[in-house]
């Protein structure tokens, strides 16, 4: 089913509250793709589709973003900071969101948007003048309207669903060397397809304590990793005499499995597509980072 645009804003201030008043964006998506009271399902948070310009991106995202001007403009949140975490204000904290956005609220947030349309218009035309006679602002994409730091972590995800299953078996055991756990250069390798496992591998704790480690990886689609697969995962783990296990997904995990892979004496660690991308982010995974920087409202000229 395609994404409805609607507002996050009640979304955003209810996964605020649930984990104390701050959190980064990337845990406010995973915390709003599994409250099934916040009106967006997993697929509407994570979804990913092709803009006019033939690049991939998350419409949620684009009422993700908008939502946090929103509540920044009506003093629920402190002005958001380019790679900080999101905060409530007391005033976010104390409402029960039973009316919300009321009446209110709403027109505070559409005279906000209402001067920030006529700023980036005025901006448009003033750059028009400097451009050579006969150019054309060009009307915006959806993509353009998102965050670059968005937009190529969709773009990263598409990418890595096309991975051979072979290819991803590879990239999955680079992931978990970065992660700290010593791939086994024997079974590791050797075990895949034949076994139900991907890798094989140790890691060594702060307290020096070494601990066998089963690695499952899964290029799956848009379909989630169910409770028989991390079932499955946990028998062959049994048969490795692994201690715990790292299953890695392009997917993600329903609450089945969820619930399975935390029970019993053998825990096994859930990654799913968002994880994998925060964990190519963490360690600078094959990918560059490009520094930028936002003008603030110092150099709008006020009339």
């Amino acid at each position: 089913m395609a994404y409805v645009r609607r507002g996050a804003q009640k979304a955003i201030v209810r996964a605020l509250q649930s984990v104390g008043g701050t959190a980064t964006r990337d845990d406010l998506k995973a915390i709003i793709a599994e409250d099934d009271d916040s009106g967006f399902s997993h697929d509407d948070v994570y979804g990913t589709v092709i803009s006019k310009n033939g690049n991939p991106y998350i419409p949620f995202n684009l009422d993700f973003n908008f939502g946090i001007r929103d509540l920044a403009a009506i003093g629920y949140i402190e002005k958001p900071v380019r790679g900080a975490a999101i905060v409530l204000t007391e005033q976010g904290r104390a409402d029960p969101l039973t009316n919300f956005p009321n009446k209110q609220q709403l027109k505070t947030m559409g005279d906000y948007w209402s001067r920030t349309t006529a700023a980036r218009r005025a901006k448009n035309a003033k750059k028009a003048k400097f451009q050579a006679d006969g150019t054309t602002v060009v009307e915006a994409n959806d993509d353009d309207n998102e965050d670059p730091e968005d937009s190529w972590k969709a773009e990263l995800l598409v990418r890595i669903k096309q991975f051979s299953p072979a290819k991803f078996e590879q990239f999955a055991r680079l992931l978990i060397h970065q992660m700290g756990v010593r791939i086994d250069a024997k079974m590791g390798k050797v075990i895949s397809g034949d076994h139900g496992i991907d890798g094989f591998g140790y890691f060594q704790s702060d307290e020096f304590r070494t601990s066998r480690v089963a690695i499952q990886a899964k290029r799956y689609g848009d379909g989630p990793v169910g409770e028989p697969e991390i079932d499955k995962f946990k028998g062959v783990m049994d048969s490795f005499n692994a201690e715990y296990g790292i299953f890695i997904t392009t997917s993600h995990f329903t609450d089945g499995a969820k619930r399975k892979a935390v029970q019993g004496a053998k825990s096994v660690t859930l990654i799913d597509g968002q994880g994998i991308v925060q964990l190519v982010e963490k360690y600078q995974l094959h990918i560059s980072p490009v520094q930028t920087f936002e003008l603030d409202d110092y150099y709008t000229e006020k009339n």
